[in-house]
C-alpha cells in the first residue's frame, strides 16, 4: 500500500534523500470550485530512483520543501507546467530557476512521427506517456475531491503516476530535442514562463476575462473595467470565485445601464474608486477585422515561415499564429517571434519581408 508524507519528520527523510538531486519532476492535485486561489492538496516529486506524494495539507511547515525546490540549481520537469507555478507560487512567492514542459516539447518535435495523429498541439500527459512509454494511464480520478481524508489507495497510485512517468517522459524528449538541436529553444519556452507579472493579479487588467466585452461601447470601456478591477478585488479579498460576485453578463448590463449595483455594493463600488482612480484607453484593434492590405501581408509572412517551419520540421502555428501575425503587422512589437529562438529562425525573413 503507497503511503503518502503525512508529518514534517516524514518529508525531513525525503528531501535528505533527495538532497543532491537537481532533476525533480512536478506535479500538484488542487481543489478549485469554491475559492479565487486553487487549494493545494498534494504535491508529488520523482527522481528517477525517488517518487512521493506530499500530503500539503497535513503539513505544518512547508518551508523546507520550498527551500528544495526553489533551488538555484533545480530543473522542474511539469507538464503543462504554467498550472503548476501558479498554484505553489500563491503558497510560496517564489519562482523556480529552470523548467522543462513536457507539453511544449512535442510541439517542437512535430511530425517525428507522423503516425501518431496526437503528437504535439498541446498533447495531454496520458496522450503522451502512451505514446513514448506504451502506458494507458487510468482516468479514474481526474474529477476527485482532493481534500477528501482519507484519501482512497487507487487515488495516491493515480496521482503518483503523474511523476513516476513524467519523469521517464522528460528522458525520452530531452534526447530527442537534443538529436535535432532544440533543446535549447525548449529551455528557452520555460524561462518565458518565469516572468512574475503571470502569477501577479493586476486587478485592472481582469477586463480581459470579461466574455463579451466587446459589446460595450468604446465611450463605456472605463467604466466596465472599474467594475472588472473591482469584482477581482471583492473576489480576493473574498477568496471567493469572480463570478459569485458578479457574473460576466451582470457586469455588462450594469455597464450599460440595464441594471443598477444595489446600495450597499454602490457604496462599496464608490469607495473602491476613490481608493484607486484609473482611467484608461483601451487597444481595441484585436476586435476590428484585418484589412485587404494586411490580409495581403500576413499571406506573405505566412509562406516565408512556412518554408522556415518546413526546414526545421516544425509547423507555422509553433512559430507564430495568425493572431499574433496580424499584431506584428499593426505595429505590435511585444509578439513572441521577435525574440529568442523564434527570432533566429525568422529574423532574415523579416527583414526580406519589409
Amino acid at each position: 500500500m503507497r503511503q503518502m508524507i503525512i508529518n514534517n519528520n516524514e518529508l525531513a527523510e525525503f528531501l535528505h534523500r533527495i538532497k543532491d538531486e537537481t532533476e525533480l519532476a512536478i506535479d500538484t492535485e488542487f481543489k478549485w470550485v469554491s475559492t479565487f486561489y486553487p487549494q493545494l492538496c498534494l504535491l508529488q516529486i520523482a527522481t528517477e530512483k525517488e517518487a512521493e506524494c506530499i500530503d500539503i495539507l497535513a503539513i505544518e511547515d512547508l518551508q523546507p520543501l520550498f527551500n528544495k525546490i526553489y533551488q538555484p540549481d533545480v530543473l522542474w520537469i511539469a507538464h503543462a507546467a504554467r498550472n503548476d507555478i501558479e498554484v505553489l507560487y500563491q503558497y510560496s512567492k517564489q519562482l523556480p530557476a529552470y523548467v522543462f514542459d513536457t507539453q511544449i516539447a512535442p510541439d517542437l518535435l512535430k511530425d517525428l512521427r507522423p503516425e501518431d495523429s496526437n503528437f504535439g498541439a498541446q498533447i495531454s500527459y496520458q496522450a503522451l506517456t502512451e505514446i513514448l512509454q506504451g502506458v494507458v494511464l487510468d482516468k479514474a480520478y481526474t474529477r476527485l475531491d482532493w481534500t477528501t481524508r482519507p484519501l482512497p489507495e487507487k487515488a495516491v497510485e493515480y496521482a503518483l503516476d503523474d511523476v513516476v512517468y513524467l519523469i521517464k517522459n522528460y528522458a525520452q524528449l530531452k534526447t530527442l530535442l537534443e538529436n535535432e538541436r532544440k533543446l535549447d529553444w525548449l529551455m528557452q519556452e520555460g524561462k518565458s514562463m518565469l516572468d512574475i507579472r503571470l502569477y501577479e493579479t493586476d486587478i485592472f487588467q481582469s477586463w480581459t476575462r470579461v466574455k463579451g466585452f466587446s459589446r460595450i461601447p468604446k465611450h463605456l470601456h472605463t467604466l466596465a473595467v472599474q467594475l472588472a478591477g473591482w469584482r477581482e478585488r471583492m473576489a480576493i479579498d473574498k477568496n471567493k470565485p469572480r463570478r459569485w460576485i458578479m457574473t460576466d453578463n451582470n457586469l455588462i448590463d450594469i455597464t450599460m445601464g440595464k441594471t443598477q449595483l444595489n446600495d450597499d455594493k454602490r457604496r462599496k463600488f464608490e469607495s473602491f474608486l476613490t481608493e484607486n482612480p484609473y482611467e484608461i484607453e483601451l487597444d481595441t484593434r484585436k476586435n476590428i477585422l484585418p484589412t485587404p492590405e494586411e490580409k495581403a501581408q500576413k499571406l506573405i509572412l505566412q509562406k516565408l515561415i512556412q518554408e522556415k517551419a518546413n526546414q526545421y520540421n516544425l509547423t507555422t502555428e509553433v512559430i507564430a499564429s495568425g493572431k499574433t501575425l496580424l499584431r506584428y503587422i499593426r505595429g505590435d512589437q511585444s509578439v513572441n517571434f521577435l525574440s529568442g529562438w523564434r527570432f533566429d529562425l525568422l529574423k532574415e525573413e523579416l527583414e526580406n519581408a519589409k
